[in-house]
């Protein structure tokens, strides 16, 4: 019995350079996030001592419902395990690596999903940094709803809800096949 060459190949490896670029919009948009959130970071640091909560110092956008302020966070999304800033760190390295050796089964090659993924990557290395850094997130955005005051939040926290979000529709969607980027 005899077997042809190709059969007995191993597959073809794309260079390194083609499968990055096969992600391309994941790159470029967590890129962007991840420095408008360092950026703003920056700003609001140089802007505000730290702690600023409140009166005096917090900086109106909108009286009554959008300030400025210099708070930090050292737990999760609000404050859900605070002071666990080491613990995230380390559970957002694991998900970073989870999502790259997961990537073909998250269908990452579809445009939808990279634009999901690129939000929430971005937010992860942001705030991941932060932690790095300064042992806790810099959250600046406070929003004001009448007497209820939402959690402080950053640029990052804005990229991986807006990413999960965008995962979850396109998941319950069943997007067809063409939406895959080559």
């Amino acid at each position: 019995m005899t077997t042809s060459a190709a059969t007995d190949s191993p597959p073809a490896t794309r260079p390194w350079w083609q499968r990055v670029r096969t992600y391309r919009l994941l790159w470029a948009i967590g890129l962007v996030v991840f420095v408008l959130d360092q950026i703003t970071k920056i700003a609001i640091a140089a802007k505000l001592p730290y702690p600023t909560y409140g009166w005096p110092g917090a900086i109106t956008v909108i009286d009554g419902f959008f300030y400025l302020v210099h708070v930090g966070n050292t737990g999760a999304a609000w404050s859900l395990l605070a002071g666990k800033s080491l613990f995230l760190a380390v559970l957002a390295g694991l998900t970073l690596g989870a999502i790259y050796v997961w990537r073909r089964h998250l269908g990452l090659k579809q445009r939808p999903v990279q634009i999901a993924f690129g939000l929430l990557c971005g937010g992860i290395v942001g705030n991941l940094v932060d932690r790095l850094i300064h042992g806790h997130v810099i959250d600046f955005i406070d929003l004001h709803f009448g007497s209820y005051v939402y959690p402080t939040f950053n640029v990052a926290d804005c990229g991986i809800c807006i990413g999960v979000g965008i995962y979850v529709i396109h998941s319950l969607r069943e997007p067809a096949p063409e939406n895959e980027i080559n």
